[in-house]
């Protein structure tokens, strides 16, 4: 424990971000794979998928991409405005904004395992829409927290500086550990819920829950633990 409380804050929050990068493949998987090919993390995908399906005559799939982008917004702004009323950095509504993605994948795990919703349209709509404001809420508190280059839910702009800034390309090739992680723990987390799906839709959001539950949880106490060591500092200083 006290090796953990060594690591600096700005590390730990790079790790978070990083399992949430992971729990972001999870649900996309589930959302395409299990759901008709719904994006509800990275919505650049909804937008090239709704592109193709216009030209394509309705083979593709136009509702839920449609839904899945405008619950996404709906939640990023509720979060938005939410985190803004806040300080920088963690804080108790950073908290707050990952326990409701938390519960919101614990809500919709129960559901998928007790409704047929690959079955019913208008459930599965439903459920593909829920999962976007989920991660719209995900996406705008870790935009909140400002760790450099982790996004959680894209990482176009991170493949693209992986290799625009790389020694290849002349640069310093900075951030590309960070980078590099997050390719492949967002490819991992899309591989891990793939595997999920051969048991039930219910897995993969079971495990992108936990993950939450645990990023939630282990942000809260550093943040309490740096509160309550600045608090000291100022008694003393005084």
């Amino acid at each position: 424990m006290k090796r953990l409380n060594a690591v600096p804050t700005d590390r730990v929050h790079l790790w978070l971000m990083l399992a949430l990068t992971f729990s972001t493949g999870v649900v996309d998987a589930v959302g395409y794979l299990g759901l008709d090919r719904v994006f509800t993390g990275n919505m650049t995908g909804n937008v090239v998928l709704l592109g193709m399906a216009f030209a394509d005559g309705g083979q593709l799939p136009i509702l839920r991409p449609t839904l899945a982008l405008i619950f996404f917004m709906l939640g990023a702004a509720l979060a938005g405005r939410m985190l803004r009323k806040g300080p920088e950095g963690w804080s108790s509504r950073t908290s707050i904004a990952l326990i409701v993605v938390a519960a919101g994948l614990t809500a919709l795990a129960v559901f998928v395992a007790v409704a047929d919703v690959q079955g019913n349209s208008t459930l599965g709509s439903l459920t593909t829409s829920s999962m976007a404001t989920v991660m719209g809420v995900q996406a705008a508190t870790a935009k909140r927290l400002k760790v450099a280059e982790i996004t959680t839910v894209v990482v176009t702009s991170t493949i693209t500086g992986l290799a625009s800034d790389s020694k290849l390309a002349g640069g310093d090739s900075r951030f590309w550990q960070r980078r590099a992680l997050a390719v492949a723990l967002i490819l991992a987390g899309a591989v891990a819920g793939s595997a999920a799906l051969k048991v039930g839709l219910w897995l993969g959001l079971a495990v992108s829950a936990a993950i939450s539950i645990a990023v939630a949880a282990a942000g809260y106490v550093r943040h309490h633990r740096e509160s309550e060591a600045g608090a000291e500092a100022a008694t003393e200083a005084g």
